[in-house]
């Protein structure tokens, strides 16, 4: 299999990691080394995707809804959190990645939210590729977030409602700098997308891997953009064929 990327790229490719706890169970560990495994994927495939020239890339990292997990295992998800940004940040900063964090930072310990400031001011001049991590994060929150801003500009007379649209709505999205993404990438075989870009993934092209997350690799990125090269996006319209 090739470990190339094809000539066509999407511009913004998604990846819902999932398959970690999966992956230990198999091996008779516990789930911790299933997420330990989880973060060397991540480091694979971050540095994969700029050897092959993506642009935008957007890892669902945490979701709101993890926070319902046992506290143990999201005591070792926060560690691997910090450990990762400590042990990588200067890496991804001089391969000119610009990371962003999207998500409800509230929630978060306080060292974790200066990581997030951290990493986003080291790399905010950065030309290279996009790194987006979505991180305490849910869609159906961000899109509430996002309506309640519009309700109150609308309340308080700094906004007609009328002149509401899809694109005024798109830019109050934590997303609102990056385009939609084109590709959305999910492992383990499961086939939702569990609360993850609810309203960019209008017309992404979705791909399900039955490959748990910490076996997914380069050779895995390429074949999957290898996959999205040769589909068709028509975005609701005909193809020229079949409008003949």
């Amino acid at each position: 299999m090739s470990e190339e990327a094809p000539t066509l790229l999407p511009r913004h490719v998604a990846i819902i990691m999932d398959g970690n706890g999966r992956w230990a169970r198999k091996r008779h560990l516990p789930r911790e080394a299933g997420h330990v495994a989880g973060v060397a994927a991540v480091r694979e495939t971050v540095r994969a995707a700029v050897d092959m020239g993506l642009e935008n890339l957007t890892l669902f990292a945490f979701s709101s809804e993890n926070w319902k997990r046992p506290k143990t295992e999201v005591g070792a998800l926060m560690g691997l959190f910090r450990r990762f940004f400590n042990s990588d940040m200067d890496e991804l900063v001089a391969k000119g990645c610009r990371i962003r964090i999207i998500g409800h930072r509230g929630r978060v310990a306080d060292d974790i939210h200066s990581m997030i400031e951290d990493a986003e001011r080291r790399s905010v001049a950065n030309k290279g590729m996009n790194l987006t991590f979505a991180f305490d994060y849910g869609a159906q929150e961000e899109i509430v977030a996002a309506a309640r801003e519009l309700a109150r500009a609308a309340r308080d007379g700094r906004l007609d409602p009328e002149t509401i649209t899809p694109e005024l709505f798109a830019s109050r999205l934590f997303t609102s700098a990056l385009p939609e993404p084109d590709l959305i990438i999910r492992t383990s075989g499961e086939r939702r997308l569990s609360n993850f870009l609810l309203w960019q993934s209008a017309y992404a092209e979705m791909l399900f891997l039955d490959t748990l997350w910490p076996d997914f690799g380069r050779a895995d990125l390429a074949a999957a953009l290898e996959t999205f090269s040769q589909r068709e996006r028509r975005f609701g319209a005909l193809n020229s064929e079949s409008a003949a």
